[in-house]
Formats: C-alpha cells, sequence, structure tokens
C-alpha cells in the first residue's frame, strides 16, 4: 500500500471518534517499532518527521526507510507527515521526498521564538496550502504557541488558542488540521504539577469549525517509571513531568484527532540503553542494545494507539491516493 494522505487518517478519525498518534522519528528502530506496533493493534498511523531528522538523516535515508515501512506492510494506513516546517521552501521539499502531509508553523516567526502575527501565520499558512494542495498533501497550521523546547521551537511565551480566531484562522487559510494551544508544552520539563488543560478550548473550536482535524501537540505523557530508569542508570533527568494520557483521552473526546509523540519515545530509548550499559558493560554490538531499544519503543507506541482509541481501526476503510485527494481540493 502507498503511503495515503493524513487527511484521510483523520477524517475518518473524526467519523469514529478516536484519536490517531503521530510518532516522531529519526532512525529504523524506530520506524520498525512503530510499525510492529500499527500492525499488532491494527491501527492507521501518522510518522512524522521534524527539519532535525530530515537534516539527520541526509534526507534520502528517511525517505526510503519510510519506503521500506510501506512495502513491509502493505495493509497498514501510513501517513508521512513533516513537523514543525517553518518556512516555504521545507514543505517544497518535504513534498518533493513523498510526503503525504506537511505542517507549516507560522505561529513563530523564521527564530523560532517569537509569535507571530495573526495576519502574518494566515499568510504563510495560505501560501503553504496553495503550494501543498495541487499534489493531493495534507497541510496542518497551528494557531496559538506552546512552552517548552523541540528541537528548535522554543516559544518566549505561551498564547492560548482563541476559538473564535481559530474560525477565521481556517476560513482564510484553508488547512486540513490545526494545531491548537491548550497548554500543553513541548519537551520532557512541561509542567511542575499536574496541568490542568483548557480542554474546553478544544470542545468549542470542534463545534465552531468542524471540517478541520484538532491537533495537540507537547502530549507526551513522560512515564515516570521510564524517567525513573533514566535517573536509576546514571541519568539526570529531575522532575520531568508529561501529559497524563486521561487528559489526551479528555481532549480526544472533545474532538482532538491528532496527537503528536516524541518524548516518550526518546526516554524509553534512553532508559533501556542506560540500563543495558549498566547492568553489561561488555556489550559492544550496537544491535545488542538498539534491539531492546526498538522493543522499549514499541511498547510505547501501542499503549498510546489503544490508549488514543485507534487500535482496530484501520480496517474499517479503503485507502486514497494523493491523486484521488488532489481531485477533491480541486473540486472546492
Amino acid at each position: 500500500m502507498p503511503l495515503v494522505p493524513m487527511k484521510q487518517i483523520l477524517d475518518e478519525a473524526e467519523k469514529g471518534s478516536y484519536g490517531v498518534g503521530a510518532f516522531n522519528v529519526n532512525n529504523m528502530e524506530q520506524i520498525q517499532a512503530i510499525m510492529r506496533a500499527a500492525r499488532d493493534t491494527n491501527s492507521p498511523v501518522i510518522i512524522q518527521a521534524s527539519r532535525g531528522a530530515l537534516r539527520y538523516t541526509n534526507l534520502i535515508y528517511l525517505r526510503k526507510l519510510m519506503e521500506a515501512a510501506a512495502e513491509d506492510n502493505p495493509s497498514i494506513k501510513i501517513a508521512l507527515h513533516l513537523d514543525h516546517g517553518n518556512d516555504l521552501e521545507v514543505v517544497k521539499q518535504a513534498i518533493d521526498l513523498g510526503f503525504t502531509s506537511v505542517m507549516i508553523d507560522g505561529s513563530l516567526e523564521a527564530d523560532g521564538k517569537t509569535p507571530r502575527s495573526f495576519e502574518g501565520n494566515v499568510e504563510i499558512t495560505r501560501a503553504a496550502v496553495e503550494i501543498a494542495h495541487p499534489y493531493g498533501v495534507t497541510v496542518e497550521g497551528e494557531l496559538g504557541t506552546l512552552g517548552g523546547i523541540e528541537e528548535h521551537v522554543q516559544a518566549s511565551r505561551v498564547i492560548l488558542t482563541e476559538p473564535e480566531e481559530a474560525v477565521e484562522f481556517v476560513k482564510q487559510t484553508g488547512v486540513d488540521a490545526l494545531a491548537v494551544a491548550i497548554g500543553t508544552s513541548h519537551g520532557a520539563y512541561k509542567f511542575k504539577v499536574t496541568p490542568t488543560l483548557a480542554i474546553d478550548r478544544v470542545e468549542k473550536i470542534h463545534q465552531l469549525a468542524p471540517d478541520v482535524r484538532l491537533v495537540m501537540h507537547g502530549s507526551s505523557s513522560v512515564p515516570q517509571e521510564l524517567v525513573a530508569a533514566v535517573n536509576k542508570y546514571g541519568g539526570a533527568m529531575p522532575n520531568a513531568m508529561g501529559v497524563p494520557v486521561s487528559a489526551i483521552q479528555d481532549g480526544i473526546r472533545k474532538g482532538i484527532r491528532k496527537i503528536n509523540i516524541d518524548t516518550d519515545t526518546r526516554i524509553a530509548a534512553t532508559a533501556t540503553i542506560r540500563r543495558i550499559f549498566h547492568e553489561e558493560p561488555g556489550i559492544f554490538d550496537p544491535r545488542e542494545y538498539l534491539g531492546p531499544v526498538r522493543d522499549a519503543i514499541y511498547e510505547v507506541v501501542k499503549a498510546r494507539m489503544e490508549a488514543f482509541g485507534s487500535a482496530k481501526h484501520n480496517d474499517d476503510y479503503a485507502p486514497i491516493t494523493l491523486e484521488d485527494t488532489k481531485k477533491g481540493y480541486a473540486a472546492r
């Protein structure tokens, strides 16, 4: 099965009132773990790569890994998504690489820190839509800003999404999906106490703009057992805290359809490697620690697919192509 448009996966999730995890990748083991979890739970999946991942894999390697994932899992519906594209050139680059979805993060200026004006965000997001839709490629935008740090994304302050602005933003840009700021944060140190998220804003936006699919960024839960393992075996992650899975599930009930997960799989990998190096210092074959890393990531991803409700929904619908989606956009 070729990669499918993310729009289809999210539209079907809307019909079924469940969420779909979007998991960041940088290497083969991560992709293999995610695809094994998707097979075992019979879940559609969104695999996403940031600008940093594109640089890290020198572009071609990531594309070939995704081709391998699709070939090795012909029955699973997979969307390949650009996460936090910050300019139109990287959007074009992702489309050329075969991505079926792109995010243009117009909420911040090029420095990745300064909030961009509403008008400026509309302008760059609309331009991304005009570039991507003729290829059948899904577009995700962002309105409002998150806290924390994710690679080169670092907001100087949190600005929650206003529902009325969201409606106008969708109308003016034509985006398919919208990342909303409701109090989540990037990275492993999201909160000092258990957070109270502005889930009411999700419900309001979902009511006012039912045709756009809502996205929750900064949604890693930072499992405390994994943090404890990192610290036990020589790491230093004091006071790391994430978004409770129960809070994400509440967001899904209110209309969230895409949930971004990155930090959780990183911590699972690091905890595993630290434990193995501590317990078996004689190991030097990378396969002997990267194999267990793959298994640890699998467990995290499988648990999220089940918790978000996408498990057992892969076979609910027939896949469509970018060409099909392109025709749909043209007919608007």
